[in-house]
Order: C-alpha cells, then structure tokens, then sequence
C-alpha cells in the first residue's frame, strides 16, 4: 500500500476516534508534510479535510434516519458542542442538522463517500536525475490554493502572461511555477514566475522566492500538461516511498523550457523535488 492508500484506511477505521494528522503520518510510514502532499495528489483533498467530510457525511445519514440526539451524533463525529457540530454542518452542506434530521433523508447533500484509489491515477516514471541547484530568485504572481481549489492554478498563468518580457531583471525563456509555504490542511502558495537577477523596481503585487542551493530529483514530464496530477501522485505515492529519499523544506518547482509551448500545453516540462542527502 502506498501513503494514500494507507492514510484512507487509517481514516476509515477510525473515523470516531479522536485521531490527527501526526496519526495519519505515522500510519502511513512518512512524514506529515509528505502525507499531506501524497494525499492531495491522489485524491485532490486534503488529509483532515476529507476525514471531517467523511465524519459529517456519516452523521448526516444518522440524522437523516431519525436520530434523536443531534448532540450525540455531535459528539460521535469529533464536536464538542452542537454549536460547533452545526457551523461545520452548514459550511459542509449549506444547511443545518435539525432540518435534515426533519426531512429525513439526504437526497439534497452532497456526502463524501470513501475513496476507492484510481490505478490510471498512477504512471512510469523515467527515472530522475539528481541535481543541486545553484542559488536564484524567482518572482511572478501568486495565490494560496488549497488541494480543492488548485485548478485554479492554470487561470494564474494566463494573469501572469502579459507580465513576460516587462519584468526588470528578468531571465528569458525559463518560466516556474513555485509550491512553497504549505501547511498541514493542505494549502500552498503557488507562484507563475521567471528568474529575476533581483527584487528590486519589481510590480508591487508580485510574490518574490528565493530558492537556496538545493539537492533535488528532477522528473521529466513529457506527455501533455493536463496530464501532471498522474505524475506529481506517482512521485509522492510509489517513487518517493520506495526511494529511501526525504523530502527536504525547500521550494518544490515545475521548470517550463522554450520547448513548452502555453498556447497548447505540449512540449513537456521537469518537476523538481527537494530532497535530504
């Protein structure tokens, strides 16, 4: 079993238990920054976020079934008080417990069922070349995504295109796209930019990363851009496992060269991983 695959059994035999991230981790063999990563790309949740979708999903059957107590199924899906139990309820499905529990039945929400892993998620991979980077700064736009929003991501480019070739400092024909300052529920900052030789007379609304001298693998992704959710989850949920490698606190990058052409996604592109060692 990979991180994913271990992470959504842990979480499905646990749901009642008060159990968190670091015990998800710890299940699934890795660090939690790398269940966090893994489980996003295979799934496209996050961790925590699909076990508290998953709890609440449950009790709105219970409710949906006549459940008398809405304060015991509360307390069953990890709340503390019917307060919490209903704001979660209602940013969850856009209702509240009592009216469910009075309509009795759950044709109207949208409940999360377990996740069954997708094979055709996954992909061969070449296999990387290692690589320390020299020290360099990038700058570009950038938004904080979380693992459900990020197919925003390709809408950020397109903001950042008529920026390219206007950008003070800027080294032409290498474009990135930064992953950097993520968090346990699975959130990330993620920057469209081009190296810079500084930051300074840069558009004030621009994010600016530096990224130390780094070892990294890098990955060949060569088929269509489309097509990266498969490479990204078979780095983290087979290569990375089976590697030996940890994951390193630096920025992780998509490096697109001039054979990627934007206007229709082909051409290929590296994905570098930071790794310890």
């Amino acid at each position: 079993m990979n991180p994913t695959e271990k992470a959504l059994w842990f979480v499905e035999s646990h749901l009642p238990d008060a159990i968190s991230l670091d015990d998800v981790a710890a299940s699934s063999g890795v660090s939690r920054f790398h269940v966090t990563r893994a489980f996003g790309a295979a799934t496209g949740r996050s961790v925590m976020g699909y076990m508290r979708a998953r709890r609440l999903s449950e009790a709105a059957r219970q409710l949906a079934g006549g459940a008398r107590d809405i304060l015991a199924v509360a307390l069953e899906a990890g709340y503390g008080s019917h307060e919490a139990f209903t704001r979660a309820f209602r940013e969850q499905f856009g209702t509240t417990p009592e009216l469910v529990r009075a309509q009795g039945s759950t044709q109207t929400l949208d409940l999360v069922e377990p996740i069954l892993m997708d094979s055709s998620l996954l992909t061969t991979l070449e296999s990387p070349r290692f690589e320390t980077s020299r020290p360099f700064l990038i700058a570009g736009l950038g938004e904080r995504y979380s693992c459900e929003t990020s197919a925003g991501i390709p809408m950020l480019w397109q903001r950042f295109g008529p920026y390219i070739g206007n950008i003070p400092g800027e080294v032409p024909g290498v474009f990135y796209g930064v992953c950097v300052n993520g968090d346990d529920a699975g959130n990330f900052d993620y920057v469209a930019g081009v190296e810079v030789s500084d930051f300074s007379d840069l558009p004030k609304e621009f994010y600016r990363v530096r990224v130390p001298a780094q070892k990294y693998a890098v990955f060949a992704h060569r088929e269509h851009i489309s097509t990266i959710r498969r490479t990204v989850n078979t780095i983290w949920n087979k290569w990375l496992p089976a590697s030996g490698h940890e994951i390193a606190d630096s920025p992780e990058f998509e490096r697109y060269g001039p054979e990627f052409d934007p206007d229709t996604g082909n051409g290929g592109l590296e994905i570098w991983v930071p790794v310890k060692g």
